[in-house]
């Protein structure tokens, strides 16, 4: 093995460490979010939490002394931008339906990944890959709704953040080569706090009466930062430090497609906790849909007839 390929093997287990690693943090604390969904609401909980983020953050950069500002201020943001806005997605979910369901939307992002990289950058793709995507869709299908005629526009929420996940994951090697952990953590949390207060100013303007419980999680405005509520914003706040900070060094060791395959890990760890947690168990036809979601991304991360797609771009340290 030579000097190079022995670095470009450590790299990749790095990666897989650092993403597994994360995904089992996230499967715990998202767990909670359907507390703050029985007595506060979506854009609350986002302004508040990145509040405390970057509080964090900060905090941070005074005692090491390492700079958060971007180097591409527009490349960062603009990711940030996409980035967030999957997580959003992804939150509002989470106070709205199972644990597992709203995971396997979010983990339809490696294929979208490999959608995006054939209509927009032209990249080939093999018969295997092909053969990954359908059965991955039809995997989401499963878990979603249990069949097609049980679909709604709300279960088809979690596969758009799922979308807008992969738009961040590749954006994050293509657009932000050679930025800091911390400036990309950064950006990503400044954004998550602007989508908390624009949308808390639209749901206070709207006035929509709160019919209380996870029914008016997404309308609700502001209430009295106490309580569970109080815990799970300081829990959620400091702990997406650690978990997205793991996620964006894990992209930025190695490729997006090789990443998201690992990143699949969370339709475990979060079905797990939600089972010792709340005794939450996934339906026969779920399971078949999260294994299928599972198999799809595994097979993308498998090198196929197509040499280009196998790695991208490299991200300079």
């Amino acid at each position: 093995m030579t000097a190079l390929s022995a670095s470009s093997h450590n790299r990749a287990g790095l990666a897989a460490f650092l993403i597994m690693s994360a995904m089992a943090w996230f499967g715990l604390i998202d767990n909670f979010v359907r507390l703050v969904a029985e007595e506060a609401g979506l854009w609350q909980f986002q302004l508040l939490r990145g509040a405390v983020a970057l509080a964090g953050l900060g905090a941070i950069s005074l005692v090491t002394g390492y700079s958060l500002k971007p180097k591409r201020r527009r490349n960062v943001y603009a990711r940030s931008v996409v980035s967030s806005g999957a997580l959003v997605l992804y939150f509002a979910c989470l106070g709205i339906m199972p644990i597992a369901q709203a995971v396997a939307g979010l983990f339809t992002s490696p294929i979208w990944v490999i959608l995006i990289s054939v209509v927009f950058f032209g990249e080939k793709v093999g018969p295997r890959r092909i053969f990954a995507v359908v059965i991955g869709f039809t995997g989401a299908v499963l878990a979603l709704g249990g069949g097609a005629g049980e679909l709604s526009l709300v279960s088809l929420l979690p596969i758009l953040a799922g979308a807008a996940y992969a738009m961040g994951n590749m954006a994050t090697r293509r657009w932000c080569e050679g930025e800091t952990t911390l400036s990309l953590l950064t950006g990503y949390t400044v954004m998550i706090t602007i989508w908390g207060a624009v949308g808390l100013m639209i749901v206070t303007w709207m006035a929509v009466p709160d019919v209380g419980g996870p029914a008016g999680y997404v309308t609700r405005g502001w209430v009295a930062p106490v309580g569970v509520f109080l815990g799970l914003i300081v829990l959620h706040g400091f702990g997406s430090l650690l978990g997205v900070g793991l996620t964006i060094r894990a992209y930025q060791a190695a490729d997006a497609t090789f990443v998201s395959v690992f990143e699949n890990t969370l339709l475990v760890f979060a079905t797990i906790w939600a089972s010792i947690l709340w005794g939450e168990f996934p339906t026969p036809l779920m399971i078949v849909g999260l294994i299928m979601i599972a198999t799809s991304g595994v097979i993308i991360a498998i090198r196929t007839d197509s040499p280009s797609m196998a790695r991208t771009d490299n991200i300079v340290e």
